[in-house]
């Protein structure tokens, strides 16, 4: 059987969640590594061997990752700000005949907003290209278990649903550069509402149709910054993450909601509820959906994993991640997330895409399905800063830059 050897732009926490999730993967090996951080690089690729996922290897630069034969696709997991810089590097080493890959696969968002993002579409489409959109929470086994479930035995006899909520929350991001509006694009909006706007459209739409299937309409966006631009959280934040992330000079908003409307095939109506957080104060991450029709519901919370321990004040030790990503006590009755790479989707995700790459199947998220997401996000932030909900698409929103990214909004 064939393999394909994988070669990771980035080397941090996001990496090292899908190389986790590469123990579950067959027919593809994790052989190399590119970050800025040549200390984090080796230490990345180091994490590959031990996982015994790969015999990954520190590379020099994207263009020497490229250019090795035993490399046939990128996984583009770097920060945001770096996203075109990075693409331009796999393009112009394909486009000098000093490498060839078969596709490459990009962590979400696909970038800042609409002009970038347009722009990383169009230079992995002039090398012709097999990409995919990274977006694990689709492939989360309990999101697509129910989806499935009320597909086949709920909206076949009662008709389809016509609600989905979805939320990403927790206390915050682990790099400074997430902080920051003009690197990241944003704030939570930009971070993690990609993920569940992107799951809200997901669940309303059938299964074996597209995501087009399901037209976006209207959309309602709202912006916040409840505890980070306090007084007090801001000079802690900006302790923990340096001076540049000042939130009493330059915040973003750790708070954000969006409603869109939808439109289906058959000219119904449907809803999509999602909002996010970086403020969530609680065992750690939690990601939860609903979906609802006419007699019929599903839900999922990842911290009701049907595991809980118990430490008494007596248990002390080190703070970390170690029960559940973003972890924020030690003490009490505390939920655990076994395997949360699998839990979370980033296996079926990844086995999803080497498939692609391979041959094997057809893509369910490309390129340009990150482009609509994208031009969806800024459109959330558009009806956020007028405070009226906005038509889609909205004029000029292929150009527009959020407040938060320009470094103007004031919370």
């Amino acid at each position: 059987m064939p393999r394909l050897g994988v070669g990771f732009i980035g080397s941090g926490f996001n990496a090292r969640f899908h190389m986790q999730g590469w123990q579950g993967v067959r027919d593809a090996d994790v052989l190399g590594v590119w970050s800025p951080n040549a200390k984090n690089a080796n230490s990345a690729a180091a994490l590959a061997r031990n996982l015994n996922v790969g015999h990954a290897k520190a590379y020099r630069s994207i263009a020497s990752m490229v250019a090795d034969p035993a490399i046939d696709a990128i996984w583009l997991t770097g920060p945001n700000q770096a996203r075109i810089e990075n693409v331009e590097e796999i393009v112009d080493t394909i486009k000098r005949g000093k490498g060839e890959l078969k596709g490459i696969a990009c962590e979400k968002p696909l970038a800042r907003n609409v002009a970038e993002a347009k722009r990383v579409k169009q230079l992995v489409d002039s090398v012709g290209l097999k990409n995919g959109y990274l977006e694990n929470q689709l492939f989360a086994p309990h999101v697509e278990a129910g989806k499935k479930l009320l597909w086949a035995r709920g909206a076949a006899t009662t008709g389809r649903p016509y609600l989905a909520r979805a939320a990403e929350e927790h206390s915050g991001p682990h790099m400074p550069w997430f902080w920051q509006g003009a690197l990241q694009g944003g704030g939570v909006l930009n971070d993690m509402m990609c993920h569940s706007a992107l799951v809200v459209r997901h669940l309303l739409t059938r299964p074996g149709e597209p995501l087009s299937s399901v037209k976006v309409k209207r959309i309602t966006g709202h912006i916040a910054s409840l505890k980070w631009s306090r007084p007090a959280y801001a000079r802690k934040l900006k302790g923990m993450m340096g001076p540049a992330v000042d939130y009493a000079k330059r915040p973003s908003e750790d708070f954000a909601s969006v409603l869109i409307e939808f439109e289906t095939a058959e000219g119904l109506t449907v809803i999509g509820e999602a909002s996010t957080s970086w403020s969530f104060v609680g065992a750690g991450l939690r990601l939860s959906a609903e979906l609802l029709g006419p007699e019929y519901s599903m839900k999922w919370n990842s911290l009701d994993s049907g595991l809980q321990l118990f430490f008494s004040r007596e248990v002390t030790g080190r703070a970390g991640e170690d029960l559940v990503e973003k972890q924020n006590a030690e003490q009490g009755v505390m939920p655990v997330v076994p395997q949360e790479y699998a839990a979370y989707g980033y296996t079926d995700e990844d086995r999803h895409f080497v498939n692609v790459f391979l041959g094997r199947e057809e893509p369910l998220l490309t390129f340009a399905d990150g482009v609509d997401v994208v031009r969806m996000l800024m459109t959330a932030y558009q009806s956020a800063e007028s405070g009226k909900t906005v038509a889609y698409p909205p004029r000029g929103i292929d150009t527009f830059k959020p407040q938060v990214a320009r470094g103007t909004w004031k919370p």
